[in-house]
């Protein structure tokens, strides 16, 4: 194995993807040869020893890439300091180490990947590449041609402009309306805040669809299923587009 940056190793070994990675160094939970690293540009090689918490790493060599219909009230995470219910707590029979690409709100359910390929998580979430992320939502009352517009604008939000989106009314419920929503970005609870902002707030919301695949209608709420080998082309062919 070449030598390579420290974070960019962490992510093949399925420890995080490299933005995570980058903070676990930051935080002192990485050491090289026994010693603690907490700056970035360090390389490792085939020789080095590195440890996470203690517990030494290695690359992974059997990639996995599942597709979960996530429940709400379940964490888009591998562990949670307080103990509440995490997404990969419902992954069972495989032992390697997984981790959510990008997460989904605790409130919010639908279409989550995980995997322990730190590269392909890399190349899914990195705010260059602008994977499209498809929502589904039932909100207050019913979006107008004008807030339509506002989404193809771009909307401006307490940390500042979004990049055009796409609101489409596909449906009622009652005297609400159903909503696909469609992003390039991954803020914080981006969708309900976007929504919230042309005055119809979120009832409910799932997502979909990340970039060309969407959830499979066939998982209930928790279940989940192994990604087929062209689905994971699909997603690489997106991010590679946008490179």
């Amino acid at each position: 194995m070449e030598e390579m940056r420290l974070q960019k190793y962490l992510a093949l070994c399925g420890v995080a993807s490299r933005r995570s990675a980058e903070t676990m160094i930051a935080d002192g939970r990485v050491s090289v040869n026994g010693v603690t690293v907490t700056e970035m540009g360090v390389k490792v090689g085939a020789k080095d020893v590195v440890r996470v918490d203690g517990k030494a790493v290695k690359p992974e060599r059997n990639k996995i890439y599942i597709m979960i219909n996530k429940p709400v009230g379940v964490l888009s995470a591998a562990s949670d300091d307080r103990g509440r219910p995490c997404v990969v707590d419902l992954i069972e029979g495989v032992n390697e180490r997984l981790y959510p690409v990008g997460r989904l709100d605790y409130d919010t359910s639908g279409l989550l990947l995980l995997t322990n390929d730190g590269e392909f998580t890399q190349k899914l979430t990195h705010p260059s590449f602008e994977i499209w992320k498809t929502y589904e939502a039932v909100v207050r009352g019913e979006p107008n041609e004008g807030n339509v517009k506002r989404f193809a604008e771009g909307l401006t939000l307490d940390d500042g402009p979004t990049l055009p989106a796409l609101l489409t009314v596909i449906g009622h419920k009652g005297n609400n309306a159903i909503a696909e929503v469609r992003i390039r970005e991954g803020r914080n609870r981006q969708v309900r805040r976007m929504l919230e902002a042309i005055h119809h707030p979120v009832l409910k919301l799932r997502r979909v669809g990340f970039g060309p695949v969407e959830l499979d209608p066939d998982l209930k709420p928790g279940a989940w299923r192994y990604l087929r080998e062209d689905e994971v082309s699909k997603l690489l062919g997106a991010a590679r587009a946008n490179e």
